[in-house]
């Protein structure tokens, strides 16, 4: 399994960069905060098929299995186990739905945070990450509503932070604030949230995403043995989009990052469930039926919005009706979600909610056009 970068050596350069630029912190004041000169009214992207989230690897040469070497089964264990700690509080998808969280104001976020990934060609993981910190946080703390600045604040944070964990070359906080945003944040402002995001959830930023399963994933498919090393590439971009694309639809948050990757994968070379030999598919710890829920949702949501003609070359199907406007139709997915009522194990729509923690709101510090 490839190594993950050194949690402390980015914990500790991000804390010397906080340093450098303020010695405490403070409450948020009017110089924090200033109205971008554009006239846009939000963080809506605009809905056209090029703004579907792609991402293209370089390609692999050689054998495959010189890049999928046999994977340690104890480390994958071990990735499976701490999953929980990674990912969203469990009745944060029924908050959601019940409207106890802004999803308009999440689903802007989230086309924002992919489009900037995309503007700047940060890797999957980078934009993974930056949506898996922003619900997390969502799941812990609620955000005042008003004028819309406190949603843009956490997303602009959580970005930063993902691309400090995983990008070679960050942009600056100033320059990571492209495509016109409503507000426009000092830096020290941006770093004062990141201390709060890195604080909600324990500094625990080295979260496990369906990343980290796709080579395992991969050497255990039953076609494995029959496809050409040239199609891997194809397969880990397939896989990669349909990932990416699970965050802007809700219903996808009740599942774990191996789930998504089976099921990812299993979409991506039109494997079936229903193969014998895919019982070897499956690590001992992922739930057969999960899977299967989670892959029925990728056919139902993503799989025919995706502008790529890779789908066509690894999946044997039927040609369909593409939509004229995927992104709208993943956006269309994710409201009409919150309607839904997808049983989350562990969670009872019958239970009172404890209210969340809120993040006291500062709307005489922040200016407005």
């Amino acid at each position: 399994m490839p190594l993950r970068p050194s949690i402390s050596r980015i914990f500790i350069i991000t804390i010397i960069q906080m340093s450098l630029s303020h010695s405490h912190s403070t409450p948020l004041n009017s110089s924090s905060v200033s109205a971008a000169s554009s006239g846009s009214t939000g963080l809506s992207c605009g809905e056209d098929a090029g703004e579907v989230v792609t991402w293209e690897p370089e390609p692999f040469s050689g054998h495959h299995d010189k890049y999928y070497p046999n994977p340690d089964e104890n480390a994958i264990s071990r990735l499976i186990d701490s999953e929980s700690h990674h990912m969203p509080l469990p009745d944060y998808l029924r908050r959601c739905q019940d409207r106890y969280v802004d999803v308009i104001s999440r689903q802007d976020s989230i086309n924002w945070m992919l489009k900037v990934h995309a503007h700047y060609h940060f890797s999957p993981v980078t934009a993974f990450l930056s949506v898996n910190y922003f619900d997390r946080y969502l799941s812990s703390y609620s955000l005042p509503q008003a004028n819309g600045w406190p949603f843009q604040l956490l997303s602009v944070a959580c970005l930063s932070l993902a691309a400090k964990m995983e990008e070679p070359q960050v942009p600056l906080l100033l320059d990571l604030q492209v495509f016109e945003p409503r507000f426009v944040f000092e830096p020290k402002t941006i770093q004062r949230m990141e201390l709060r995001v890195m604080a909600a959830l324990n500094w625990r930023l080295c979260s496990v995403t369906p990343f980290d399963y796709l080579h395992y994933f991969i050497s255990k498919l039953p076609s494995c043995s029959t496809r050409l090393p040239d199609s891997f590439s194809s397969i880990v971009a397939a896989s990669s989009d349909l990932i990416l694309n699970t965050t802007r639809v809700l219903d996808f948050l009740r599942f774990a990052p191996s789930t998504m990757a089976a099921a990812a994968l299993l979409c991506a070379t039109g494997d079936s469930l229903e193969c014998p030999a895919c019982d070897v598919f499956f690590h001992e710890s992922v739930n057969r039926e999960m899977v299967r829920s989670c892959h029925q949702l990728m056919d139902e949501y993503l799989v025919d919005t995706c502008p790529s003609t890779r789908f066509k070359e690894l999946r044997v199907e039927q040609p369909s009706t593409a939509p004229p406007s995927p992104v709208g139709v993943l956006d269309a997915a994710a409201c009409s979600s919150c309607d839904t009522r997808s049983e989350i194990p562990g969670s009872s729509s019958s239970q009172e909610e404890p209210p969340p923690k809120r993040l006291r709101s500062s709307d005489p510090d922040v200016q407005q056009t």
